[in-house]
């Protein structure tokens, strides 16, 4: 495909960004402000290519998915410059929000994809704080500003509530899958409900592009002399010394939880 790309220099350059984690504002998670730098620097430093996005990631927080998938879009746009999306073990829900930022999408035969949804989860105490005797006592100015209380027993009017919030949100996912894989999207197939698909299914229901792993594709489009540079995160000089790990130690709980549903 080398002869479908023309001016193409003998050694052609191509940044390589890897998001790997959970999508959030914790100092653990990938968040736009963290990697601003680090995208704007991998499409603005000399002239690549292509850039090429390595993805692992489990999801997180559908604004930040928004913004980091915004960030590249626009650059991508702005340079002229193609993206292909590799993903690793998951790209589910904002993962897979952060995959539709290419122009392209890779997988491996054993990479879970999909999980086009969104997820509210909590924990409930009311009975072991009966049994303990402890009295709950809440006061607001607003019939909402309790809800979901863990303290509280569920009720039907916060579960209302909440799906009301998470509708918007999902169909914002929706429509960006829609507008990013465009045609390639199997019609007759329900995408949509948080389902998730493995390698190859993925590719057949148009969720990817195909079958391939970063060095073997990209030396398969741009030649075997093809430079991958790879641009990461730096982490802070606390978390180089190991100084961040109790702050870090609930985000650490969340994280493998979000991980552990797809057995990771």
């Amino acid at each position: 495909m080398k002869h479908l790309i023309p001016f193409l220099p003998k050694s052609a350059y191509i940044p390589v960004i890897r998001l790997n984690g959970t999508i959030g504002t914790g100092g653990r998670s990938l968040n736009d402000q963290a990697l601003a730098p680090l995208i704007e620097r991998a499409f603005r430093k000399g002239r690549p290519a292509a850039v090429a996005i390595s993805i692992n990631s489990p999801g997180g927080s559908a604004v930040q998915s928004s913004l980091i998938a915004a960030r590249i879009r626009r650059l991508a746009e702005e340079k002229k410059v193609e993206v292909h999306a590799f993903v690793e073990d998951v790209a589910a829900s904002g993962g897979y929000w952060l995959a539709c930022a290419g122009d392209r999408i890779w997988v491996d035969r054993s990479s879970i994809l999909g999980s086009i949804g969104v997820i509210f989860a909590s924990f409930g105490f009311p009975e072991l704080m009966a049994r303990q005797g402890i009295e709950r006592r809440v006061v607001t100015a607003g019939r909402s500003k309790s809800l979901a209380d863990p303290f509280l027993p569920q009720k039907p009017e916060d579960i209302d509530r909440l799906k009301a919030l998470q509708e918007p949100i999902h169909a914002a996912f929706i429509a960006q899958v829609k507008e990013r894989r465009g045609a390639r999207l199997n019609g007759e197939a329900d995408l949509f409900n948080a389902d998730v698909w493995v390698g190859q299914a993925s590719v057949d229901l148009g969720l990817a592009d195909g079958i391939g792993h970063l060095v073997p594709k990209m030396k398969e489009l741009y030649g075997d002399k093809v430079r991958l540079v790879p641009f990461g995160q730096k982490r802070s000089l606390f978390q180089r010394l190991g100084l961040a790990v109790m702050q870090e130690t609930w985000g650490a709980v969340e994280d493998r939880a979000l991980w552990a549903r797809y057995g990771l």
